[in-house]
């Protein structure tokens, strides 16, 4: 759904191209679809836009037949439309122009190849910026190797002085650019500054960003994975939880529901497994706990489903353009037997973290009849979650 639309429309909205089929990039799948750092390289600029706070709407325009794979690719992200683009990536951009304008146009538009993944907050920013004084807006970076003209031998170098490479976003204002893609009349455009320059719009430049590199050829994902983890650092987070057994209430147990003759009291369906990975999570992030994005006081939260929590961490996660590398869950109690289970809950964990089953653990163990857990009263659970950032 549209986060902020009005009769006039969206402030800043970010449309983002991805309806190529990525030749050059090898491989069975359009190159937008392929994992980098763990999901898809369009979903890491759909995670940076959604994630900055003067963007109000995100638009995804990918290509004929690929919305299936768009669909699991944005799973869980608040993507306001998702358009079919056209043969060239100039019908792509104006489809999505288009489909903004349908829905009550916007103030400024930031036009972006998927196949940029790693952009920074910093960057929407300096174009943000320089809107106020300027039409449109690109980053670019100077150009620093020698440049040559090539015909059968290598030729006379270029100047180099007077280029740059511009990299996108590129951000204009709604109206400005819209109009540029309407009065075109040459022959299909790569780059929309291109026709608004030809327009007669003046187009600032920003300082770009070597992250912004485009990925296009099979080796550029290798690079883009060690770019990535270069710049990870590896943390750890902890979670305990505990409810107490009350007869009466279903027992849902690491994302199980098991048979047995009482169940976990609790505000949600008081999953302890999953509480304990929630705060696991949230803490190897720096988010807090589990308590101040859902609390009890808030009845939305009444007997729901703890694997929203799971989810809603994991995406927080992700957003930062983490990774999940393991999660090892110990259950404390005295029954439920936890080894009959224990696979079930595995598969449930692994599907809801989106990662394999190796990267998930579980254990039992009593307290050999001491304590609240030891006379049956009540289940705990700690979690201890490792992630890259």
């Amino acid at each position: 759904m549209i986060r902020s639309l009005s009769g006039i429309g969206m402030k800043n909205v970010a449309l983002i191209v991805a309806a190529g089929n990525g030749e050059r990039a090898g491989g069975s799948l359009p190159k937008q679809f392929v994992r980098v750092g763990g999901k898809a390289l369009l979903r890491h600029s759909v995670d940076a836009f959604e994630g900055h706070p003067a963007i109000d709407a995100v638009y995804l325009v990918i290509g004929e037949g690929q919305h299936a794979l768009a669909v699991e690719a944005i799973k869980g992200r608040n993507v306001t439309g998702t358009i079919t683009g056209g043969a060239e990536r100039q019908a792509s951009v104006r489809a999505g122009l288009d489909a903004i304008a349908a829905a009550g146009g916007a103030e400024t538009v930031f036009i972006h190849d998927a196949a940029r993944p790693f952009l920074r907050a910093e960057v929407i920013d300096r174009l943000l910026n320089a809107l106020s004084t300027s039409d449109g807006a690109v980053p670019a970076l100077a150009v620093v190797d020698t440049l040559a003209r090539v015909d059968a031998s290598l030729g006379d170098t270029v100047d180099r002085s007077q280029l740059v490479r511009v990299q996108t976003p590129q951000a204009f204002h709604f109206a400005t650019i819209m109009k540029a893609h309407q009065d075109w009349m040459g022959t299909a455009a790569t780059d929309d500054a291109q026709l608004a320059r030809a327009a007669g719009y003046s187009v600032a430049i920003v300082q770009g960003d070597p992250m912004l590199d485009k990925i296009t050829h099979p080796a550029d994902f290798a690079a883009a994975e060690a770019r990535l983890n270069a710049s990870r650092i590896s943390r750890t987070g902890f979670g305990y939880d505990v409810h107490r057994l009350e007869m009466g209430k279903e027992m849902w147990l690491g994302g199980v529901l098991i048979p047995h003759e009482m169940g976990l009291s609790g505000h949600s369906d008081a999953d302890v497994a999953l509480h304990a990975i929630t705060d696991a999570l949230l803490g190897a992030i720096g988010e807090g706990d589990i308590g101040s994005h859902f609390p009890p006081s808030d009845l939305q939260w009444k007997g729901a489903a703890s694997h929203r929590f799971v989810e809603h961490a994991r995406d927080l996660v992700l957003k930062r353009s983490g990774i999940i590398d393991h999660v090892d869950l110990t259950i404390i109690c005295e029954a439920p037997k936890i080894g009959p289970h224990r696979q079930a809950m595995r598969n449930a964990i692994a599907a809801m973290l989106q990662v394999s089953e190796e990267a998930v653990s579980i254990k039992a163990t009593t307290t050999e009849r001491l304590g609240f857990t030891g006379r049956g009263e009540g289940i705990a659970a700690q979690a201890v979650a490792t992630v890259r950032i």
